[in-house]
């Protein structure tokens, strides 16, 4: 897994996508040129995040298939080889994490202040990347407030080598000033989710990149 710097990171999330909808919805992520895919599950038992990995795990069998990263879920990733590890500023600390994972997996890390973005920097030796926000109030995370465009300006301004992501409340509308601000990649969710026609917004956030 080496494509931490993909433009766009797509997130398949069960807060939007039904089961029946979840294998269509991920090729739909794929085809429309998401470099990185998360699995997010955040609601659903080990068992049902087991049953929802396992039924799209033949999506990514080809050596040309974007990494496939599964959302604060250690246990689980451990259990098929090559799946990445995305944790939260609450879940287990980097160090560890990696150590779990080994040296070759991908691993990502949010971040919410300046203080957790230059931590991130620091640990670039054991990261794959990092992801900055929410950048604006998003319905994913109602309890988060959003870090804003400042946050996006000062990572930046920062120039790390770790690849990072802007993330939360991106859309099709907004974008411009994610990039206005030196944003030069990001997860959109609820925008691509939602959409009848995920790979057409995933190409149309692309394009605006």
């Amino acid at each position: 897994m080496s494509r931490a710097d993909a433009q766009f990171y797509g997130i398949l999330d069960t807060a939007y996508t039904s089961s029946e909808r979840w294998v269509a919805t991920c090729k739909a992520l794929i085809e429309g040129g998401a470099g990185i895919i998360q699995l997010r599950a955040k609601h659903q038992s080990h068992p049902e995040r087991k049953a929802l990995l396992e039924s799209i795990l033949p999506l990514f069998a080809s050596a040309k298939s974007p990494p496939l990263i599964i959302n604060d879920d250690c246990e689980l990733a451990l259990q098929y080889p090559h799946l990445g590890l995305h944790i939260g500023q609450d879940d287990l600390p980097v160090a560890e994490a990696r150590a779990a994972l080994g040296p070759e997996r991908m691993l990502g890390l949010s971040t919410h202040s300046p203080t957790q973005v230059e931590a991130a920097i620091a640990q670039a030796d054991q990261l794959s990347y990092f992801a900055v926000g929410p950048v604006f109030a998003t319905q994913t995370k109602p309890s988060y407030t959003p870090v804003g465009l400042e946050l996006v300006h000062y990572t930046a301004q920062l120039g790390p080598s770790l690849p990072w992501f802007c993330i939360g409340g991106i859309n099709r509308e907004n974008i411009g000033q994610v990039k206005a601000h030196g944003g030069q990649r990001v997860v959109a969710v609820s925008d691509v989710l939602c959409d009848a026609d995920p790979a057409a917004a995933i190409r149309a956030l692309k394009r605006q990149l």
